[in-house]
């Protein structure tokens, strides 16, 4: 077969081949769809559970088991992201309702991990059973699967708005969501209100629903901001954690602080960072009427106690806990889900809006399948009454006839032209009988027994009961109203089963208020050797023993203990990290790894150049790169609040050679990796921003770098190569010139 090559413009390909990729994430993994609330992973292992049988009256499965067959049949994306959405499924702390009954270890609220999917099984709960897979062939569409050997849901009849219950997070590209979980009895009521009147006004949504329920309890601090946050489906709630007081019941024993809900977004490590801050905190003296801190939490929930002096201003640990800790945090809210095909972000009543479409549609398929079911139950039953009115007639033509097709055509279109009656006088009857086929066949499959007196009695009153059904689903579709009242109905049923008091408590809290001491601002020097190893010295230690200071250590910089420490990198990096978070030492302490104290990694850069922050104001920057691109850079360009961003702009493969400290130089010359020296006025370095690559210093020869800048002065003698270069004596040239050879000898 010969080759078909197609030619097309490559940013163009690029561009529609990142596009589908981009949609494929959106639509098909990390968003939920708006109308059953679901992701495609949960729906089909959901759907693969309900195949699979899985009920919550059936024994647990292994957890291996619903992962492959979820994988082979539906979601071929690989088992940990399967078994992943099982686990977070399974837990109660991080969903409002958990849809999966797991048996095994699912993790903890503490971040713990589930076992491995060999370990653990898993089944359906009731309510995922009930409320989210119940008449799924009534209902939904069904759509080939990736291979087209099996056929899944498109999505799930969820008959709750699972979007608010269980709420939803997901990055896809360009876009994410998160949307909080919510009380599934309030949700009810809600939807039940906005049934009634689809006008209701955000304040009385809010009356029924008042904001979001977290599993883990705790308490949202902005209750004023929430109306905003469901008007335009985004913002951000401040959450905090609940605290009470313990007394101490004797004399011996201390008060406690006990912490027994946390917020939300503390779930996993959060709550061992939490510990270790509070331990930052006492060690550094700001929780100083805490003695002791520990974890008591068990299955039965939080209870982080924390122990304290006596007389300890209560009101003040708590706004440090609040202030300083992840004790209170926000969660951002994005309510972004798939409408319509296309990813919008929802407001409440937009979700609401949604859900209930979604509900009309499901219960006008459901109802519509139901009636035509009762129809021909009532077409059934119509005829088998009718037969056995006629019962000796029937038998008469069964008895008559050859086949079954014969007797068929005779019941159908009263045909007796190939029944041979055994007794005469049934002939004018036989060609009377219209039933329809399905009545037909009914018959000749009734059972003798069906001509006992109280079995025709039953089917009398099936047949009546078959009507009033009729009936009552003909009602149904009739008109939105009569809808209404069967889904409010379904609702109302589904709280007074399934619903739980409400968990987090929503109010206005007081802003948190703490002030900090300042810091004694002291003069100290940082130091540090060739193997990476820095501390800091008080300015007394230094003075005494500057001489062997000087000697042992590669850098020393004398600043204030408020200052910052600038680490330059010849990759292009800024790291900055306080003078504070550098540990205080004496002259004979080993000292802490820069690696410990700051982002730089030692082990991919190499410092440049070093300096406090306090040092570098005011002061313009000069920078060359081996490829000897050159720029002077203001000071100023560099003060940020980051920890590490980029210092400069790098092309591929080049690194920062020197940066150094402009200060009354007249003129500069750059050196050369082959020996080549070249003057120019300083002037001729254009001042630049930091993300500049900056100008031509040097023209280089093949394999030649940029290894040094030195600035001239009047006595300008540099020792190069073991011999003397007097650098004022250099020819001026112009910058991008070829340069001068070095005299070596």
């Amino acid at each position: 077969m010969a080759e078909k090559i197609i030619t097309t413009e490559f940013s163009e390909e690029m561009q529609r081949s990142y596009l589908n990729y981009s949609m494929s994430v959106i639509t098909a993994r990390a968003i939920p769809d708006a109308r059953d609330g679901l992701k495609p992973v949960q729906r089909r292992v959901l759907y693969d559970m309900s195949e699979l049988r899985l009920n919550s009256d059936k024994p647990h499965r292994k957890s291996a088991r619903i992962v492959g067959d979820t994988m082979g049949k539906y979601h071929p994306h690989g088992d940990s992201s399967i078994y992943e959405t099982l686990v977070v499924m399974s837990q109660n702390f991080k969903k409002g309702m958990a849809l999966v009954d797991g048996h095994g270890n699912f993790g903890s609220i503490e971040g713990d991990g589930a076992a491995a999917m060999r370990y653990t099984e898993a089944r359906l709960q009731k309510f995922a059973e009930e409320v989210y897979l119940k008449d799924l062939d009534k209902t939904v569409d069904f759509v080939p699967n990736y291979d087209e050997s099996e056929k899944e849901p498109e999505v799930l009849p969820v008959r709750v708005p699972n979007l608010l219950i269980n709420g939803a997070d997901g990055i896809a590209v360009g876009m994410s969501t998160s949307i909080p979980p919510h009380n599934l009895g309030e949700v009810i009521d809600l939807v039940q209100a906005y049934i009634d009147d689809p006008e209701i006004s955000l304040e009385e949504m809010i009356e029924r629903m008042p904001g979001p329920d977290f599993p883990t309890g705790g308490i949202i601090a902005n209750k004023k901001e929430l109306a905003e946050i469901y008007a335009t489906g985004a913002g951000k709630i401040k959450l905090r954690g609940k605290m009470e007081v313990e007394l101490g019941k004797r004399r011996t024993d201390k008060d406690k602080l006990v912490i027994s809900e946390i917020p939300y977004t503390m779930i996993g490590a959060g709550i061992n960072k939490f510990l270790m801050d509070v331990a930052d905190l006492v060690e550094s003296r700001k929780l100083t009427d805490v003695v002791d801190i520990s974890n008591q939490s068990n299955k039965d929930g939080i209870r982080i106690v924390l122990e304290l002096k006596k007389d300890a201003d209560i009101d003040k640990i708590k706004n440090i806990l609040y202030k300083k800790t992840k004790l209170e945090d926000t969660f951002g809210v994005n309510m972004l889900a798939i409408a319509h095909g296309r990813p919008e972000t929802l407001t409440l009543k937009g979700i609401l809006s949604n859900y209930l479409e979604f509900q009309y549609e499901n219960a006008t398929r459901k109802y519509q399948a139901l009636l035509e079911k009762e129809l021909e139950k009532k077409e059934i039953r119509e005829g088998l009454i009718k037969a056995c009115d006629v019962i000796d007639l029937i038998i008469a033509i069964l008895r008559g006839s050859r086949n079954l097709k014969d007797a068929k055509a005779c019941l159908m279109q009263g045909d007796i032209s190939n029944i041979q009656f055994k007794h005469p006088g049934f002939e004018e009857d036989a060609r009377q009988l219209r039933f329809t086929e399905k009545q037909a066949s009914a018959i000749l499959e009734m059972r003798l027994y069906k001509l006992i007196g109280l079995e025709i009695l039953a089917l009398e009153k099936e047949y009546k009961e078959c009507v009033k059904k009729i009936a009552e689903y003909q009602k149904i579709l009739k008109n939105r109203t009569n809808m209404n009242v069967v889904i409010k109905e379904d609702l109302a049923q589904i709280k007074n089963e399934f619903a739980t008091p409400r968990k987090t408590v929503i109010e206005d809290g007081r802003e948190a208020v703490y002030e900090e001491a300042p810091m004694e601002v002291q003069e100290v020097v940082f130091v540090m050797d060739k193997f990476g190893y820095c501390k800091v010295l008080d300015r007394a230690t230094y003075d005494r023993n500057q001489e062997a200071i000087e000697s042992d250590y590669r850098y020393i910089i004398p600043c204030l203990n408020t200052d910052k420490l600038c680490i330059f990198t010849d990759k292009g990096n800024l790291h900055q990290t306080k003078l504070q978070d550098i540990p205080n030492a004496k002259l004979r302490d080993k000292g802490t790894p820069i690696d410990n104290v700051s982002k730089y990694e030692g082990s991919k850069e190499e410092i440049i150049f070093l300096t406090s922050l306090g040092r570098l104001t005011g002061q313009m920057l000069l920078f060359a790169t081996k490829m000897a691109m050159v720029k002077q850079v203001p000071a100023e360009e560099f003060i940020t609040n980051n920890r590490t961003v980029a210092s400069t702009k790098l092309q591929e493969e080049d690194e920062i050679a020197v940066i150094r400290v402009v200060g009354a130089e007249q003129d500069v010359v750059l050196q050369t990796s082959g020996d080549m020296f070249l003057r120019f006025a300083m002037e001729e370095i254009p001042e630049m921003k930091k993300n500049s690559r900056g100008v031509r210093g040097i023209k280089l020869g093949k394999g030649e770098e940029l290894e040094q800048i030195y600035f001239v002065t009047q006595e300008s003698v540099i020792l190069y190569k073991n011999k003397e270069v007097h650098l004022n004596k250099i020819k001026i040239g112009r910058r991008d010139g070829k340069g001068t050879k070095a005299r070596l000898n």
